[in-house]
């Protein structure tokens, strides 16, 4: 079972892009989340609201697929 939230490493590895970019988008994806009322931890993000923004599902085998048939 994956960890809840994900590290700048990590989504920097899955989006092919670099670190700084990585908590650069953690950090705008945190503030979105604080605006809501959430609380926040520097330098993670929830998982699954990562994939909800970046592919519009929460569902992980449907953002694998859609990566898939994009890339």
């Amino acid at each position: 079972m994956k960890n809840q939230f994900i590290r700048a490493e990590e989504v920097a590895q899955e989006l092919e892009v670099s670190r700084s970019y990585a908590y650069r988008l953690i950090k705008q994806l945190n503030a979105e989340l604080r605006e809501k009322g959430y609380m926040t931890i520097a330098g993670r993000v929830n998982r699954q609201y990562l994939q909800e923004r970046l592919y519009g599902t929460s569902d992980q085998k449907e953002c694998e697929s859609r990566v898939n048939t994009q890339g």
